[in-house]
C-alpha cells in the first residue's frame, strides 16, 4: 500500500472517528488468528480501528507500524491506545479524495 497523502488520512480519520473497534490486542499480543482476523475485517470494511488493551505491553507504534506491515495496509491515524487502518478492497467502498 503507498503512502496516505495528509488529505487522504484527514478523510479517513474523519470516517473512523464513529468507528468501534473490531480487533483488540491483549497480553497475547500477535498472534495467527489475531492476524486473520485483522485480515478478514480489513476485506470487509476496507477501515478498521484496532484497540491495544492493558494487557499488551508493545509499544503502540510498532504495533500499528507491525500490523500494517503484515496486512499490506495502512496507518491512517493513531490516536492513544486506538489506531486506524485501511486498506482498499476489491469493492473500493471508500473513495479517497
Amino acid at each position: 500500500m503507498t503512502e496516505l497523502t495528509s488529505k487522504q488520512r484527514r478523510f479517513l480519520k474523519a470516517l473512523g472517528h464513529h468507528l468501534n473497534p473490531v480487533v483488540m490486542i491483549g497480553k497475547e499480543e500477535i498472534t495467527p488468528s489475531l492476524l486473520a482476523s485483522l485480515e478478514e475485517a480489513l476485506r470487509v470494511h476496507e477501515l478498521i480501528k484496532v484497540k491495544i488493551q492493558e494487557g499488551c505491553v508493545l509499544d503502540r507504534k510498532e504495533v500499528a507500524a507491525l500490523l500494517a506491515k503484515e496486512s499490506g495496509a495502512a496507518v491512517a491515524q493513531i490516536l492513544g491506545r486506538t489506531f486506524l487502518l485501511y486498506r482498499p478492497s476489491e469493492e473500493h467502498k471508500i473513495e479517497l479524495p
